[in-house]
């Protein structure tokens, strides 16, 4: 039996999930977190294979949340679900650590498919997420691809209304690197200000609003 952990907070939607996985043999619900707190409370008493896991999380901003979650889950493979079927998001989480996105979009044979996919060891991505990664995007989608782990780092705090130092403190380097990386991701991505850094991290799904 797959062990599932849901980690989400609505309460309508890790029921909607649970729904969905009722009467399989192989894959069962062993326990529903809220937060990413809550999560770790759970896999301390009760060890799972999977946790499918929201990218809108409650304490932090998406990426942040999963990356360090994924960091001190041990053993247990981790399953986003995304809200959009967005390349891009769907590649922030796998490089986050998560193994596998799923579109929420998705019926429930697919949640189990990525399941079980994920828990053997394997990567999961949408096929909705590759559909609409050739259907183009924006003028700077592609470019998304040229920023470095930690321009992406910038971009996403910068996007969730952080200072550059408040950012320096945060991964304990100085404020002009910081602004250095900033100016990198402005270039690259051929922005103009922080307004605009915020509009297109949320346009892409790597911050919530």
């Amino acid at each position: 039996m797959i062990r599932v952990l849901m980690v989400c907070d609505r309460a309508l939607v890790r029921g909607g999930l649970r729904r969905m996985l009722d009467g399989t043999d192989d894959v069962g619900i062993a326990g529903e977190a809220a937060n990413p707190t809550e999560a770790l409370a759970v896999l301390a008493a009760t060890p799972c294979d999977v946790a499918v896991v929201d990218f809108a999380m409650p304490l932090k901003q998406g990426l942040d949340a999963i990356g360090e979650l994924c960091r001190q889950v041990g053993s247990t493979r981790v399953l986003v679900l995304g809200g959009h079927a967005d390349q891009h998001q769907a590649q922030g989480a796998l490089d986050a650590g998560a193994s596998g996105f799923l579109w929420k979009g998705a019926d429930g044979a697919e949640l189990i498919e990525a399941i079980r996919t994920v828990e053997r060891g394997a990567s999961y991505l949408s096929p909705q997420v590759k559909t609409a990664a050739g259907n183009g995007g924006d003028d700077h989608a592609a470019s998304l691809d040229t920023l470095s782990k930690r321009e992406l780092e910038v971009m996403c705090f910068l996007a969730s209304g952080m200072t550059n130092r408040e950012i320096a403190e945060q991964l304990g380097i100085s404020v002009k690197t910081i602004d250095t990386h900033r100016g990198h991701l402005l270039k690259k991505l051929q922005l103009r200000n922080n307004s605009d850094i915020t509009r297109f991290a949320i346009r892409h799904g790597l911050v919530q609003l």
